[in-house]
């Protein structure tokens, strides 16, 4: 057991919260493809427990300022020995902590264990589908739902329990059309109508429900990842810019450098007169916004 955690241990797992909420560290595509460099999971690992740098030198004998430098980004030499050290220490493979594999508490499971046919193995290591978004979902803690869900229905499982239901409902159907004779349009004759359940129709809409829960719950966790799209489009960026050049007084060719320069981030007030002909140069060249030649064009002082 570890020593109770001190502030810079709060601190640090706070550090963690933030950047799992809105990590830097992206490849292309959903953050589901995030993979941990050796520094990250180091660190990680050591403040899931709760350690502080002390804490994790008295108990592994590797010194304070080496494993520090270890958790800093720009170290790279981490010797052998402290990678198996390290990873004996905190019950992972070395693997893991070289990025190797993703599996942090199962490192060495028997693929028999899995239970998983051919084909299911052969679409996991094709490529062809995103394995961590897969995981996220099997993850999630109503997906044992969705498959009880699922399974009744393509089991038929309780195929027998609807007929059952829907022959009582027209047995009492026909109980009160011979007894009270009742119109077509009586309304409870049209409420016994829509009391018969279609199976079909009946088992989609409970596994649909599933599966958008788990697929809204999954992008609200991603929401605010780097690589989400935002929440102002692209087209409205435009717009703002667009907007921002009609309001600048000045000619028609500032105007198209005001858009440029807003579109890329660039401070127009601090151009240069010779980083203003260029710009202009530049627009001129482009078929979408030609620059008029004919006109003189302003001298910038």
């Amino acid at each position: 057991m570890g020593a109770k955690p001190k502030n810079s241990t709060i601190v640090e797992k706070h550090d963690i919260m933030k950047r799992m909420k809105n990590p830097k560290r992206r490849k292309v595509g959903t953050v589901v493809n995030v993979a941990l460099t050796i520094q990250e999971r180091l660190k990680d690992l050591r403040v899931e427990r709760g350690l502080t740098l002390e804490q994790l030198e008295q108990q592994t004998g590797i010194s304070k300022s080496a494993l520090g430098s270890y958790e800093n980004a720009d170290y790279k030499d981490i010797t052998h020995t402290s990678i198996v050290t390290l990873a004996k220490f905190y019950g992972v493979s070395a693997d893991y902590l070289l990025g190797l594999m993703e599996t942090k508490n199962h490192p060495n499971t028997d693929l028999s264990e899995l239970h998983l046919s051919d084909e299911m193995i052969g679409l996991l290591k094709s490529g062809k589908i995103n394995t961590r978004l897969w995981c996220e979902i099997a993850a999630h803690r109503d997906f044992v739902k969705l498959l009880a869900d699922a399974e009744i229905y393509v089991d038929g499982v309780a195929s027998m329990q609807v007929r059952n239901l829907n022959a009582w409902v027209d047995t009492v159907r026909n109980e009160i059309v011979e007894k009270c004779r009742p119109g077509e349009n009586d309304p409870t004759i049209s409420v016994l109508k829509a009391a018969h359940i279609e199976e079909d129709i009946y088992f989609r809409n409970i596994v649909n429900e599933d599966i958008d829960g788990i697929i809204r719950d999954i992008r609200e966790a991603h929401k605010e990842d780097s690589t989400s799209a935002p929440d102002t489009a692209a087209v409205d960026e435009i717009k703002s810019s667009l907007e921002e050049a009609a309001r600048f007084h000045g000619s028609d060719e500032e105007k198209r450098v005001v858009v440029f320069c807003r579109q890329l981030g660039i401070d127009y007030p601090k151009l240069t007169p010779e980083e203003f002909r260029v710009i202009i140069k530049v627009l001129g060249k482009s078929k979408l916004l030609p620059i008029p030649r004919k006109r003189n064009r302003r001298k910038r002082k």
